[in-house]
């Protein structure tokens, strides 16, 4: 059991993007930040419903493939979930449609009062409040010896991280420069003195470093 972090970051540490507009939701940055996660055979199959077996199957399906691999439990942040857009409507119910690709409890950190919401595939949103320490302790008992995630928003990572809570964090840092967005070590110097650190490229370019608390 251990507490982990994925994330897609620039080579400048951001793991957000700024440039969406109105007509363009996504911008042009993040579909370039996870290209290298999107093409893979994992994130075909699982987020898009492919079962074609279409997609890439090299260093990068390694980490998309473990990045779902033994995960009982997620937390995320209430923008990760979508409530800052939707404040109002009761009926939404996340981003992912009928089949959310969680397949696992989820944790969804927000002082918005709402009921949990169920899915045929296993995935459960629950809304709660609270500091990191004490919404923890909840997904841990959820994950049933599973791995808990820390999904994101940055903000949401950040505060685990701070906390010392967590035990493995794996970025796949791509090689552009965004400039702008949320930086997911800012306020975080010399963390890294706490973990075991590893990297492995892919053949997209894209760096895989893993930091594994020693």
């Amino acid at each position: 059991m251990a507490v982990r972090v994925d994330l897609n970051v620039s080579l400048d540490g951001f793991a957000t993007t700024t440039d969406q507009t109105p007509e363009n939701p996504f911008g042009d940055d993040w579909p370039r930040l996870v290209a290298a996660y999107a093409a893979t055979r994992t994130f075909r199959s699982r987020v898009l419903g492919d079962d074609s077996g279409a997609g890439t199957t090299g260093v990068d399906e390694k980490y998309a493939h473990a990045y779902f691999e033994g995960i009982g439990a997620e937390i995320m942040g209430a923008g990760m979930f979508g409530l800052h857009q939707f404040p109002d409507d009761p009926q939404w119910r996340g981003w992912w449609g009928d089949e959310p690709p969680f397949e696992v409890p989820v944790f969804v950190l927000t002082h918005t009062a709402r009921d949990s919401i169920e899915f045929a595939n296993g995935t459960v949103f629950h809304f709660v409040a609270g500091s990191p320490e004490e919404v923890l302790p909840r997904a841990l008992d959820a994950a049933n010896g599973g791995d808990v995630r820390i999904g994101g928003g940055i903000d949401v990572v950040r505060q685990f991280l701070g906390a010392g809570l967590v035990d493995r964090v794996h970025l796949a840092v791509n090689p552009l420069v965004l400039g702008r967005g949320e930086r997911i070590w800012d306020g975080l110097r010399g963390i890294e003195n706490g973990y075991d650190v590893e990297s492995e490229v892919a053949e997209s370019g894209v760096t895989h470093l893993t930091f594994r608390r020693g």
